[in-house]
């Protein structure tokens, strides 16, 4: 089974989106460099960047959602973001009317179900988890290995948090990476057991 990675791009006072769900100038590392992040060529990184993103993306088979965030990005049209295999979101209503069954999306009605979900399709590849309410009850649940936070020079002040709503202590190990990219500082942690 692969391992649980909590992600996401942050402000440095932690919120993932502002109040209005809006992700402000949080992904403009994303293109603010001159090495292409995917075939798209649309996402360009610094060198720096591109090494630790690229290599953790290429690790990624599942990523776990809630469907708050699967109905503001419109369930990326059908299709996972980043050339992932499968989304697993998690929620307690069917997938929309007209969405097309033979998509790679699965709708799971609780966090644990949709992570054995996850780590089912995941197999020996990463299960990551979308940072915000899902990925605090993912961490709350003791079912997350792994924090990645690409931290981003900004102080939204007011928004939606990295850890959600969590409401119990979760110790980190200190970082076992620490990479400066360009607008962007990449922190992994484990989480401590």
């Amino acid at each position: 089974m692969g391992k649980v990675v909590m992600y996401s791009s942050v402000s440095v006072d932690g919120f993932v989106a502002d109040s209005n769900d809006q992700p402000g100038p949080l992904f403009d590392w994303l293109s603010s460099g001159d090495v292409p992040l995917d075939e798209s060529g649309e996402l360009k990184v610094s060198q720096v960047s591109y090494d630790y993103t690229r290599a953790y993306w290429d690790q990624i088979g599942v990523t776990l959602v809630g469907r708050h965030v699967f109905d503001l990005t419109g369930g990326w049209d059908g299709k996972p973001p980043g050339g992932i295999d499968h989304v697993v979101v998690v929620t307690h209503r069917p997938p929309p009317e007209g969405w097309d069954s033979a998509a790679p999306f699965h709708f799971v009605d609780g966090v644990e179900a949709a992570m054995a979900t996850a780590q089912q399709l995941a197999g020996d590849r990463v299960v990551e988890v979308a940072a915000g309410d899902v990925g605090g009850q993912v961490l709350a649940a003791g079912l997350v290995d792994e924090v990645r936070m690409d931290v981003v020079p900004v102080v939204l002040g007011s928004g939606k948090r990295y850890f959600g709503s969590v409401d119990a202590q979760h110790l980190l190990e200190d970082p076992d990476v620490v990479s400066q990219g360009h607008r962007v500082l990449h922190l992994r942690y484990r989480v401590r057991r």
